[in-house]
């Protein structure tokens, strides 16, 4: 990570722990579709379709630029033997001035910092990153390979406003291109 990157608060800590303690060991049972159901946040001002119930937790992290909340929501298949492990959306506002979507070269330092933070969160490798946009906002999508490449973390983040956003699916490397991931991430979107 660069000097100025460290301006920034990279919250992919907690989902790194989330994700540590979401991955088991991975099972080979069949199991019944799940039914999609539309999750929404009025406080988090998103809507995402989810496989099942979303679970939520929220830490507070003393950074150089203050302290700040990270709100996590997660869906783990409790068996996991369906295309994805678990399905991860998180989002953390940050202090006016410091990042906003208007900031064209602080949001792309941001994210391109945040590529690499969350590969080295999880030791792993990016496999490829793109810039992408949800409406106006600016944002990012990413793989990352770890777990000596058995398994992936897909990423699509966005900016809205002073509001960082991170949609995730983790998967064994075999299941990587699957439908239900691309329709978790896909059908994220936000409103005020």
């Amino acid at each position: 990570m660069n000097t100025s990157s460290h301006r920034f608060f990279f919250p992919l800590i907690a989902v790194a722990t989330i994700l540590s303690l979401c991955l088991l060991p991975f099972l080979t049972q069949a199991q019944a579709k799940p039914k999609w159901e539309e999750f929404r946040s009025y406080e988090g001002r998103f809507r995402v379709l989810t496989p099942g119930a979303m679970r939520t937790k929220t830490d507070s992290i003393e950074t150089a630029i203050g302290k700040l909340a990270y709100h996590t929501f997660f869906f783990e298949d409790a068996a996991q033997s369906t295309e994805n492990v678990v399905y991860l959306l998180s989002y953390c506002d940050y202090p006016a001035g410091s990042l906003h979507h208007d900031s064209i070269a602080l949001v792309a330092e941001f994210f391109d910092a945040s590529v690499q933070e969350s590969a080295f969160s999880v030791a792993g490798d990016v496999a490829w990153s793109n810039d992408i946009k949800l409406g106006a906002y600016p944002g990012k999508s990413w793989r990352v390979d770890y777990k000596d490449k058995r398994a992936v973390i897909k990423t699509r983040a966005y900016v809205v406003g002073n509001r960082y956003y991170s949609v995730q699916t983790v998967m064994k490397r075999e299941r990587s291109l699957n439908a239900a991931s691309d329709k978790f991430l896909e059908s994220f979107r936000v409103f005020e």
